[in-house]
């Protein structure tokens, strides 16, 4: 797909201003890179997966943003800090000492985003759905809440929505073959902040298998799918990151090996299909093939790895396995 940091779909500026972007998460399924940064904070051919978010916002016009911080913070603030360089406001609501849900982390979040109705993004999706055509169609619908939806192809890996021929939600499933045919959300929704009132502040909730499927029981209508063709990267395990990097890259004509402006090759050593994070220095006669090392490895001289990742360590780099071979 093309990098959503350039523009919308349309070049149209959604009339909602206001985004909370989900980035308290553990990421678990993508250790061991998030012990190192925070999943939205990982560099996706070469900038960072919530800088990249932030900018496709902003480019809508959506440019008064939050994020919600637990694991690693210090991570997402050195991307974006006040958002003034991406001409954006932004702030950020912590969630201490645990993690507050899909549901509880706006819940909390809502008063300093301080709209009726806001954008929540997901801070570990790529996408670029049109902002401005979710907007109006939210706002003609009355819904309470509208998610961006696409096909469902892949429903052995996702779970699902369902939605009528009028665009109602009608209910989730899990993915499997109860999800054939249905449609898969991709991170990006609008919601009215009265939809949280249940939850008291700082209480842990979910949105989609919580207070959602209770709004779509009481108010048959009020939860509404629109579904579209929109592209969207999905970063789940290493092997996507990996591949998602590698693509983006391609398509942003830098091919090969994706190297930060901090890190150092020996012009000596040997490096192909990799992605290497800031302050990364490798030495002489070092080689590596497809691998991802992280912040501050330095990869000695003459070392070999092929399809590992590698983080830092106090006796040199500490190597795990790369599985590409695998499905998702």
């Amino acid at each position: 797909m093309d990098s959503t940091d350039a523009k919308t779909t349309t070049g149209r500026v959604s009339p909602i201003r206001q985004a909370l972007i989900l980035t308290a998460g553990l990421g678990t399924r993508l250790r061991p890179l998030t012990d190192v940064r925070a999943k939205p904070a990982i560099p996706v051919a070469g900038t960072p997966m919530v800088r990249r978010i932030a900018s496709w916002l902003v480019a809508g016009g959506v440019d008064d943003l939050v994020l919600n911080l637990h694991h690693r913070p210090e991570s997402l603030t050195a991307c974006l800090g006040d958002g003034r360089d991406l001409g954006a406001r932004v702030r950020y609501s912590w969630e201490q000492p645990r993690i507050l849900g899909s549901a509880g982390g706006p819940r909390l979040a809502r008063e300093i985003v301080g709209a009726e109705t806001f954008f929540i993004i997901n801070g570990d999706t790529l996408t670029d759905v049109d902002l401005s055509a979710l907007a109006d169609t939210h706002r003609a619908s009355g819904a309470l809440v509208t998610l961006a939806l696409v096909p469902n192809r892949e429903f052995l890996r996702y779970g699902g929505v369902q939605v009528d021929a009028a665009g109602r939600v009608t209910g989730f499933v899990r993915r499997g073959p109860a999800a054939e045919g249905s449609c898969h959300y991709i991170g990006v929704q609008i919601a009215a902040a009265r939809v949280f009132d249940g939850i008291a502040p700082g209480d842990s909730a979910s949105s989609i298998g919580g207070i959602y499927d209770a709004l779509i029981a009481a108010q048959p209508g009020a939860v509404r799918g629109v579904v579209s063709e929109a592209a969207f990267s999905d970063v789940g395990t290493p092997a996507d990151y990996w591949r998602t990097s590698l693509a983006w890259a391609a398509a942003e004509n830098n091919p090969g090996a994706i190297v930060e402006p901090t890190a150092h090759v020996d012009s000596a050593a040997r490096v192909t299909r990799s992605i290497l994070w800031d302050d990364v220095q490798v030495q002489r006669g070092a080689q590596l093939d497809e691998c991802i090392v992280t912040d501050g490895v330095v990869v000695p001289e003459g070392a070999e790895y092929r399809r590992a990742i590698l983080l830092r360590g106090d006796a040199g780099p500490i190597a795990s396995p790369l599985d590409l071979d695998s499905a998702s």
